[in-house]
């Protein structure tokens, strides 16, 4: 199966999943509400299972686990024998690291808030609780998808958290039919009784299980199968270990600057005695929904196929294969980011309305994902280039930027921290994420340009220019049509309601891509093509 067609096999997985995660966004907003004290301590909850997951194993995975699968394959054996103890070891780290980090809850909630009352601190740790074994099953879907992916079957890894989502679309739905909607956060945390903290928690991480066993059947159906294997002495673990060490402390950095950015946005709660509408976690966890959209769709299913590509021509001595493979997936990425950026940031207050009620909450939340959009391009760029020193095994290189850039983000979420009122804490973090995240693409290219040499004949920089020229033009476009459905006052169309603000997002979409496509087209930009090639490729299969 070509690139382009491995790439929107999983990119159709991502959409209708994707598109299921909004879904069940906007249910959980309707059932907690999103600038309320139930939904901040809801997403402190569930966010401790994946940053727990990324310090022990985000960047172990990424970095380690397709290089050395790949090379292993040539042992008699196809590599069987070494994914089973490799696994079996990374399996054994996940559920002793599962049960420590839920016996650590109230620790982990503590470190995470500033300024919140005992009963939220308190609500928090029982959310937790439930949430935290998800930390095993985020483990064990990235191990067997990993696999998966090396053998280069890719689609089972996309389509599997559409079967999460579902599940937990189920308790969401069960949870507002039982308990009832609490938009606006009526419902007192001290209201908050097992029954509920269980049908709520508890479905989420249902979901997450099932996400992850749902992969054996994708093993079996490619003719594989996991033998737990505990003799990991003398079968080559120290290699992997030691590619594993720069990306596990990349990780690390990531998660220092991600717990000071949580910090400074969960202090924005003290303000909601005079402003109700005051964004901060839940707020940021719905705009890093919106912004994770076009990046998993583009960026994580084109990365991916070319992850394996890359691997192999190194594993060949063949570095030009790789470059060109390498500025083939950045020219693809781009082609999709610029666009998406573009689009989400017109249509920021629409899409905010489909998740909150009232107009100031709405206009709280667009303006996070508005700051945010700015770095969809470097930051999916970054990913790429990541994979590439990846491919080369090379993990000490991704460390050094990315270092660089949490300690700029570090420095600019506490003067931001200290300067900016507490209505605007959100927004200048997400801006602050885009311009270290810029400042580290930029880096990451000329790292990576002095390891494999010039990549100046791929045309990466003109190309791309193409594509914001032809994303300003539709940019232009969608404010036009914007306008002329009456703008994003108080009371207009496009904010109106829920429906309305669907109707605005279809219009002025379809308006924004009809212009995009045409200016690609009048630019010679070939890029175009190769996408409607892989839809259409998708389409027969």
């Amino acid at each position: 199966m070509s690139v382009a067609r491995s790439s929107m096999l999983m990119a159709s997985g991502t959409i209708l999943s994707r598109a299921m995660g909004f879904l069940r966004a906007v249910i959980l907003a309707a059932a907690i509400g999103v600038t309320t004290d139930a939904a901040d301590a809801f997403g402190v909850a569930n966010q401790l299972p994946n940053s727990v997951y990324a310090i022990i194993a985000g960047g172990v995975l990424n970095a380690v686990l397709v290089p050395q699968i790949v090379k292993a394959r040539s042992s008699t054996d196809g590599g069987k024998s070494y994914v089973d103890r490799l696994l079996t070891f990374i399996i054994v780290i996940f559920f002793v690291t599962t049960v420590l980090a839920t016996v650590a809850a109230p620790f982990l909630v503590s470190i995470y808030t500033s300024g919140w009352s005992p009963e939220q601190l308190a609500l928090a740790t029982a959310f937790a609780y439930w949430c935290l074994p998800q930390l095993f099953f985020y483990g064990l879907y990235s191990l067997l998808g990993e696999v998966l992916n090396a053998r280069s079957a890719f689609g089972p890894f996309m389509w599997a958290p559409v079967l999460n989502n579902i599940v937990a679309l189920i308790g969401l739905v069960a949870f507002v039919m039982v308990f009832g909607a609490d938009p606006t956060g009526s419902r007192a945390v001290e209201s908050w009784g097992a029954d509920k903290i269980a049908v709520l928690a508890g479905t989420a991480t249902a979901g997450v299980a099932a996400q992850a066993l749902i992969l054996f059947a994708s093993w079996k159906r490619i003719g594989m199968s996991l033998t737990l294997n505990f003799k990991w002495r003398g079968f080559g673990l120290r290699p992997a270990l030691k590619a594993a060490s720069w990306s596990l402390g990349m990780v690390i950095v990531t998660q220092i600057g991600g717990l000071v950015q949580t910090i400074v946005a969960s202090g924005a709660v003290a303000a909601r005695d005079s402003n109700p509408a005051v964004a901060s976690i839940a707020a940021a966890a719905i705009a890093w929904l919106i912004f994770m959209v076009p990046h998993s769709v583009a960026s994580v299913s084109i990365a991916t196929a070319y992850f394996t590509k890359m691997s192999t021509h190194v594993q060949a001595d063949n570095i030009e294969a790789m470059k060109a493979d390498l500025a083939a997936g950045l020219r693809s990425i781009s082609l999709i980011s610029v666009f998406s950026s573009v689009a989400l940031s017109v249509l920021a207050y629409p899409i905010a309305r489909v998740f909150v009620g009232e107009f100031a909450a709405a206009v709280a939340l667009g303006n996070v994902v508005i700051a945010l959009m700015v770095g969809l391009v470097p930051f999916s760029f970054v990913f790429m280039m990541q994979r590439a020193f990846f491919a080369l095994e090379d993990t000490k290189t991704p460390f050094k930027f990315t270092v660089i850039q949490i300690s700029l983000h570090i420095i600019g979420a506490i003067t931001i921290s200290q300067t900016l009122p507490a209505e605007w804490l959100v927004v200048g973090l997400s801006g602050l994420t885009s311009v270290t995240v810029t400042i580290q693409a930029v880096i990451a290219y000329s790292m990576l340009r002095n390891r494999v040499g010039s990549l100046a004949k791929h045309k990466i920089g003109s190309v791309s220019l193409s594509f914001i020229a032809a994303g300003l033009l539709s940019g232009a476009a969608g404010i036009a049509v914007i306008s002329l459905l009456g703008g994003v006052a108080e009371g207009s169309f496009v904010v109106n309601t829920i429906l309305s603000s669907l109707l605005t997002m279809l219009i002025t979409g379809f308006a924004m891509m009809g212009v995009y496509a045409i200016a690609l087209r009048l630019l010679r930009v070939s890029e175009i093509d190769t996408v409607i090639s892989g839809l259409r490729g998708i389409l027969r299969r």
